[in-house]
């Protein structure tokens, strides 16, 4: 078997490293143009180049959840793209989320501008009834993310495109659920990937759907949300701020309004970082099993390229 490691912006020695430790049969090297044929690929963000060169390749193994860059990319028909599942985003991106909820519902950042101004002040605990919280797509990080908050007994409601049943979730499905399971929330936090269905989902009509004082949370895609949108829901008092990790251009350029706006924090697309340990050992396993003669479409995360995801 032979693998190719094409990671743009990745150092790639611990990942050949890695992987070589857990496929020593296998030849295992880094893409350069004109490099001998592989039968599969690791990839993150590769160059159009390396496609058009390597057409011997079965399968793209990504090392993220999210394929839309791939998906950007002219593939062969028969090319299986096969997308990280979890190798430890999910714990991650509970976290995330839940000190977003949290610093917003407990009121974190009034405190810390009394600290600022050495005021000792306290203020009217919430109800968490008044702030259910919505998770705009179901798939395994958006499950994780859903149930970590209803542990914290938050009302917690579910959207995704076809039917899903989760434990402590309601959940919500399709066009007309979509706008029942927005009406239902106040803080909406988005997990879901990005084709052009879904592309500036997050607009002026559906966050003004949100209970008034909304709070958006976003960490799937910058192309989910338009941006003016927000800031003029935010302007409006519709919505009283947001959370944002990833943006329609990153780095963030420095002149953007989101950097200096007072209800919006900002972070540079860190929510759930790739784990390399755990993501070797997640794709070599797939890799293994092709080895003993599984079928590449009985892997789990293998894309379904019409919907993209």
């Amino acid at each position: 078997m032979k693998i190719l490691n094409c990671q743009s912006d990745t150092k790639s020695e611990p990942w050949l490293q890695g992987l070589r430790a857990a496929l020593p049969e296998a030849e295992i090297y880094d893409w350069v143009p004109g490099a001998p044929q592989a039968d599969y690929a690791v990839v993150w963000a590769p160059p159009q180049q390396m496609l058009d060169e390597q057409t011997h390749l079965k399968a793209l193994f990504n090392t993220g959840a999210g394929v839309d860059k791939l998906m950007a990319l002219n593939l062969r028909p028969e090319l299986a793209v096969v997308r990280l599942e979890d190798a430890g985003m999910g714990v991650q991106m509970v976290e995330y989320v839940l000190y977003a909820v949290t610093r917003h519902f407990r009121e974190l950042g009034a405190y810390e501008q009394a600290q600022t101004e050495t005021r000792w002040a306290y203020r009217k605990p919430l109800r968490r009834s008044d702030f259910p919280i919505g998770v705009l797509g179901l798939g395994v990080l958006g499950q994780q993310v859903a149930q970590g908050l209803a542990a914290f007994q938050y009302t917690v409601n579910g959207w995704s495109r076809t039917p899903r049943t989760v434990d402590g979730v309601r959940c919500f499905h399709g066009a007309q659920g979509l706008n029942d399971f927005l009406a239902a929330s106040r803080f909406l936090v988005c997990l879901l990937p990005l084709t052009p269905d879904t592309a500036g989902l997050l607009n002026q009509d559906t966050l003004s759907r949100l209970q008034p004082g909304g709070y958006l949370i976003n960490v799937a895609r910058g192309g989910h949300l338009v941006d003016q949108d927000l800031l003029d829901l935010l302007a409006r008092g519709h919505l009283a701020g947001a959370t944002l990790d990833v943006f329609h251009t990153e780095p963030l350029p420095s002149d953007h309004p989101f950097w200096r706006h007072p209800q919006i924090t900002v972070t540079p697309h860190t929510s759930a970082r790739t784990l390399r340990d755990e993501t070797i050992a997640q794709i070599a396993g797939k890799l293994q099993a092709l080895a003993g003669g599984a079928d590449i479409a009985s892997l789990g995360g293998v894309v379904h390229r019409q919907r993209g995801y």
